[in-house]
């Protein structure tokens, strides 16, 4: 690829919630445009007015911002809406130049024709000299011979045999302008040197270089990122899988983590690494590296490099990033007793949503027991257990490492090692088997708190 400047675009329709897949690509764009010191254009591609909402156009800056791509790294947006004139101008120029005609059939007629209703356009109002009028669509009128070879960055040179194209509408019976055409002649406006973009378009490309060439420019480079699947190895779906940035974002994904593991889907870095600093990213990325094949969208891996991102903040950081989450808790925390646990929750949460369940029993009157966890934990000698660590806890100095010799020896007096003795303790004290660190956790609750509730369920046992 050139290292002189380009002009890349993204150029997602304001339809829905913003598809990691376009995320994905907005990063390919992104860093390319970066590393030539070139531009990259926003263009929202709204003119399918009965599915844009402006919410959606919002969600999609919102979303870009949130991976750090805010408005100081793109050129626009630009709406397609305001570009209607153009599209017109080219779409006369292609007639003009007899390049285009118009055609009054509909799809039954074509069937009639041919007998088949999965076969293309027949050409049959090639040479009838129709003018416009109602219901009559224009054509783009394909060469009827050769090939349309598309040099591709990624896949090589795919080649399309101009017999098959058709004769494709580039303007609708309702006086539309459909992509085909609308997304060329933006391109052409925008000065586009470079477009990269899913492999579902793959198949709208040899077209869309005809539109370029009839209309007298060089088509851009091309490059078609791979699909993303799923574990099943199918196209990521809204209707199957999560696959929003935005609920994401609201599970608690950093954005750091989330651009990272976005960028080795097709890609990989040197050294075989996963968790990689973005200025190493910007560097090693090139396109032609990009591999055709599809993409595995592995949700365990990114939470696993989420989980790592978590790990390398500051304990500082790491309270910041989980007050958005604090804020929306169902009970009031107090972020002088939550600073205090933050440091051992980091290391055990691999999103931030995780970190409410990680310490309500520390703002709780009382704790929520899980049903299974207490059934697990509360099993012969749970209760003398509960009796006999109530009496160690009572005069104790309330340190963690007491805390725990003190318990230990309670174990000892049952025959238990500490992972089991501790086990009522714990659920009693939090709700659940599973946790943070046991002992840390009490000294911060304090000694009124516990004893209060190892005294509640030891009680709840012994009715």
């Amino acid at each position: 690829m050139s290292t002189s400047p380009i002009r890349v675009r993204f150029a997602p329709s304001p339809t829905g919630m913003f598809h990691v897949g376009g995320a994905r690509s907005a990063l390919f764009n992104w860093v390319m445009a970066r590393q030539s010191q070139g531009t990259l254009v926003l263009r929202i591609e709204d003119t399918d007015a009965s599915r844009n909402k402006p919410e959606w156009t919002e969600g999609i800056i919102r979303a870009l911002a949130w991976l750090g791509i805010d408005s100081g790294e793109y050129e626009g947006p630009y709406f397609q809406s305001q570009n209607i004139e153009e599209h017109h101008k080219a779409l006369h120029t292609l007639l003009e130049q007899g390049r285009a005609y118009y055609c009054d059939c509909t799809r039954e007629d074509v069937t009639a024709r041919t007998g088949d209703p999965n076969k293309g356009y027949d050409g049959h109002c090639r040479d009838r000299g129709l003018g416009p009028g109602e219901g009559r669509a224009v054509r783009f009128r394909t060469p009827d011979e050769g090939q349309t070879v598309v040099v591709d960055l990624i896949r090589g040179k795919p080649t399309f045999e101009n017999r098959v194209l058709e004769d494709f509408v580039i303007a609708r019976s309702n006086g539309t302008v459909p992509f085909l055409l609308a997304n060329v002649v933006d391109d052409i406006t925008q000065r586009i040197t470079h477009v990269v973009r899913g492999e579902e378009h793959l198949s709208n490309t040899p077209k869309q270089q005809l539109l370029w060439e009839a209309l007298g420019h060089r088509p851009p480079v091309w490059a078609h990122v791979p699909v993303i699947v799923n574990e099943k190895r199918q196209k990521l779906s809204k209707r199957r899988d999560k696959v929003a940035l935005e609920d994401y974002q609201a599970e608690g994904y950093l954005p750091e983590a989330m651009r990272n593991y976005l960028m080795l889907l097709g890609w990989a870095p040197s050294g075989d690494r996963e968790v990689v600093p973005w200025e190493v990213i910007e560097r090693e990325f090139r396109i032609e590296d990009v591999n055709a094949s599809p993409a595995f969208f592995d949700v365990k891996k990114l939470r696993a490099i989420n989980g790592d991102y978590i790990r390398a903040l500051s304990v500082e950081e790491f309270i910041d990033a989980c007050r958005p989450f604090l804020e929306k808790a169902p009970f009031k925390v107090d972020m002088d007793v939550f600073a205090r646990l933050a440091e051992l929750a980091q290391t055990r949460v691999a999103v931030l949503s995780e970190i409410i369940p990680m310490v309500d029993f520390a703002f709780l009157d009382e704790p929520v027991f899980d049903e299974q966890s207490w059934n697990k934990a509360m099993k012969d000698p749970a209760a003398q257990i509960l009796a006999a660590a109530e009496d160690a806890y009572r005069d104790a100095p309330w340190q963690a490492d007491e805390l725990k010799t003190r318990l230990e020896q309670v174990g000892a007096t049952f025959g238990l090692k500490l992972g089991k003795a501790q086990a009522p303790v714990r659920v009693a004290v939090t709700g659940r088997t599973v946790g943070l660190p046991l002992f840390e956790s009490l000294e911060v609750l304090g000694r009124e708190a516990t004893l209060t509730r190892i005294a509640a369920a030891r009680a709840r046992l012994e009715s």
